[in-house]
């Protein structure tokens, strides 16, 4: 059973209908879904989406991402060590556009030893990470 790390612009692609990934994230999503992969994702990229969510659709669109998708993923609990950690790499990298949440993720990914990740944002690929959907 493969183990697919849910990224922040999965999730919005997933279920905003005017994303420009919207289709392909519902494909992807069905998929994933067909063949029973567990989906994790970290609560920074939680906390990223309720934000997102929030600000561009206010809190109904929130509470139904908290009641209807939140539950379908496992989330790992970003403590002060593994937000320390991810925080050094993304200092170190110096790369204009990368955020703590990304690099939050790629230690998920790396930790939790993961498959793949569901997500359209670039830098999973320039990590080297494989990509769904």
């Amino acid at each position: 059973m493969r183990r697919i790390f849910v990224d922040t612009s999965a999730i919005f692609a997933l279920l905003v209908e005017q994303d420009e990934a919207h289709q392909r994230a519902r494909l992807a999503f069905s998929s994933l879904a067909a063949e029973k992969a567990v989906l994790l994702t970290s609560s920074y990229v939680q906390l990223e989406c309720h934000a997102l969510l929030g600000r561009r659709f206010g809190p109904v669109a929130m509470e139904r991402f908290r009641r209807d998708f939140v539950p379908l993923l496992e989330t790992v609990w970003v403590d002060g060590e593994l937000h320390e950690r991810a925080l050094d790499a993304l200092l170190g990298r110096q790369v204009r556009g990368l955020s703590l949440v990304d690099e939050v993720s790629f230690a998920v990914i790396r930790g939790q030893k993961l498959d793949a990740a569901f997500a359209y944002d670039r830098h999973f690929e320039e990590e080297g990470v494989p990509l769904v959907g």
